[in-house]
C-alpha cells in the first residue's frame, strides 16, 4: 500500500480516485476551486470533490499550485507518490520533486500522440480507429514525461467522444493501479517519448461546430462524433440552427447538404452521405431524424447548410 495524493477535477478523474481509494492510502485530494455553473451560475463543486467527500477523504482546492504555501502543503502530507488525472493546473518543480516515486499522470491517449487539452476528442475528430490511455512520469513540460504503461482500445465507428471518454476513464483507473503496483516493486522502466511523433491538441471551441457538408461523409461523421456531447456540431435548415448529436455513414450520394432520403433522414456530403439519427433545434428538445422530418415538413431536395 502506498501513501498518495490525488489531483484531478472532472468526471474523467473520478473512476481512478474510486479505484485507488480501495487499494491505497489517500492522504489528500487536490481539485480545482468550486465554480459557478448553469444559467443561474450556482457555485458547484468539481466531480472529484464530490467523490472525495463521499469517500471521506480530505479535500484541498488551492487557486494555484505555484505558491510556496501549496508546495509546503504537499510536503507536509509526505506522499509516496502523486497521481494526476485532468487536474487543470501546471505543477511546479517543487511539487513534482516532493514524492519518493514522483508524479504519475493518467493521460487519455497513446502518448506521444495527442498531448494537450483535448486528446480524446481529437482522436475521434481525426477519425482514428485506435486510441488508449497512458501513464507517465510527469516533468515540467506539457505531457512530455517518460512513459510507464499504455493500454490500447479500438474506437467504435459510431462512438462519440463522450462515450469514449467514459471508457478511457475506466481503463485509466485500472492502468494506474497496475502502474503503481509495478512502480513500487521496481519493475517499471520509464521510456522516453519520441518527439518526432508528438502532436499538441488545443482546447475545443464552438468555432469547430458548423458542419461543411461538402466534406467527405467520414469527415462529417467524425466531426459529429468528436463534438458530442460538447460543444456539438451544428447545421442550418430553414433559417434555424440545429445541433447534430448522432449520425451514421451511408454510401448514397447527391448534392452536398441535400436531403436524399427521409426514412431514414439522409443528407448528402462531398462524397457519400450521413444518416442523421438525433438532432436538436434551437431552444427545443432533442429529437430523432424521423420526428424532425414530421415536425419540420422536410422534403427530399431541401438542403442543410
Amino acid at each position: 500500500m502506498m501513501k498518495l495524493i490525488y489531483m484531478g477535477t472532472p468526471d474523467f478523474a473520478v473512476p481512478a480516485l474510486e479505484r485507488l481509494a480501495s487499494v491505497h492510502e489517500i492522504v489528500g485530494v487536490f481539485t480545482q476551486p468550486d465554480k459557478p455553473r448553469g444559467r443561474k451560475m450556482i457555485l458547484t463543486p468539481p466531480d472529484v470533490k464530490v467523490c472525495a467527500e463521499r469517500l471521506g477523504l480530505p479535500v484541498f482546492q488551492p487557486d494555484s499550485m505555484k505558491t510556496a504555501e501549496s508546495a509546503q502543503l504537499v510536503k507536509s502530507l509526505d506522499p509516496d507518490v502523486i497521481v494526476v488525472a485532468a487536474y487543470g493546473q501546471i505543477l511546479p518543480k517543487a511539487v513534482l520533486d516532493a514524492p519518493k516515486y514522483g508524479c504519475v499522470n493518467i493521460h487519455g491517449s497513446l502518448l506521444p500522440k495527442y498531448r494537450g487539452a483535448a486528446p480524446i476528442q481529437q482522436a475521434v475528430l481525426n477519425g482514428d480507429e485506435v486510441t488508449g490511455v497512458t501513464t507517465m512520469l510527469m516533468d515540467v513540460g506539457l505531457d512530455t514525461g517518460d512513459i510507464l504503461l499504455k493500454e490500447e482500445t479500438e474506437i467504435g465507428e459510431n462512438e462519440t467522444s463522450g462515450e469514449l471518454f467514459d471508457r478511457l476513464a475506466l481503463m485509466g483507473a485500472e492502468l494506474i493501479v497496475k502502474t503503481l503496483d509495478l512502480l513500487e516493486k521496481g519493475m517499471l522502466t520509464p521510456q522516453k517519448q519520441d518527439e518526432a511523433l508528438a502532436s499538441h491538441t488545443a482546447k475545443i471551441t464552438k468555432a469547430s461546430c458548423p458542419i461543411d457538408f461538402s466534406e467527405p461523409n467520414r469527415r462529417v461523421h467524425a466531426q459529429v462524433r468528436g463534438l458530442s456531447p460538447w460543444p456539438v456540431a451544428t447545421a442550418r435548415f430553414g433559417g434555424r440552427t440545429f445541433k447534430i448529436f448522432r449520425t451514421r455513414l451511408c454510401e448514397s450520394s447527391g448534392r452536398a447538404g441535400e436531403i436524399i432520403s427521409l426514412k431514414p433522414l439522409t443528407v448528402a456530403c462531398g462524397s457519400g452521405s450521413v444518416i442523421i439519427d438525433e438532432l436538436q433545434p434551437e431552444g427545443k428538445k432533442r429529437m430523432s431524424g424521423e420526428a424532425f422530418v414530421a415536425g419540420y415538413r422536410a422534403e427530399k431536395g431541401q438542403r442543410f447548410e
